[in-house]
């Protein structure tokens, strides 16, 4: 008869939510619109779906060659990252390389073997067969300094692959380089690349 008696507590609904309702609000008519175009611009089969990967990819290419071309280090291929790789390509940039005179002299040698006469026939073949012969030198000639000077300045790091990533960096006309020479022909390197 005294007894206390608890009132049923109830349990609070949320005001926004109809009972039979979607649960969420009604979207505005610019995110509609928004919706309504990303679903018009999804592809509607395969074709498209591969013109559009084909797109994305172009557009992605472009800009790590941009980067690339920029020196931004994030846009480089992992066989380009890193301080002994900047410095190979340092290495090779600044120094002039017989590379840079074989389009010419094969021209030259070519022309010569054309014109007819035996004697410039054979000058022909004796400025390719030198030309060969300077590239071949040149290339051991700069592996070697290039390893001496990696043991140098890089002597806990690993060497491994550094021969191959010099030559076909140094076979290259320096205009066709990527990552884009940082150096001029004949500047002094740095001394820390580790920075």
């Amino acid at each position: 008869m005294f007894k206390r008696t608890k009132s049923p507590v109830e349990s609070p609904q949320p005001t926004d939510v109809k009972p039979g309702g979607k649960g969420r609000p009604t979207p505005t008519r610019k995110e509609a619109e928004a919706a309504a175009k990303a679903r018009n611009k999804a592809p509607r089969d395969k074709r498209e779906l591969a013109k559009l990967q084909r797109e994305h990819r172009t557009e992605q290419s472009r800009k790590i060659r941009q980067g690339m071309k920029s020196g931004d280090e994030r846009y480089f291929l992992p066989r380009d990252k890193g301080p002994v790789r900047r410095f190979i390509r340092d290495f090779v940039d600044a120094r002039f390389s017989i590379v840079e005179m074989v389009i010419p002299l094969m021209l030259v040698g070519l022309l010569l073997g054309y014109t007819g006469n035996s004697a410039l026939a054979q000058a022909s073949s004796m400025i390719l067969l030198a030309t060969v012969l300077f590239v071949v030198v040149d290339m051991l000639l700069l592996r070697f300094k290039v390893r001496r000077e990696l043991k140098r300045r890089f002597p806990d790091e690993p060497l491994k692959g550094t021969t191959y990533y010099t030559l076909t960096r140094a076979m290259q006309m320096k205009f066709m380089r990527l990552p884009k020479a940082r150096v001029k022909i004949g500047q002094p390197l740095p001394e820390d690349y580790h920075k």
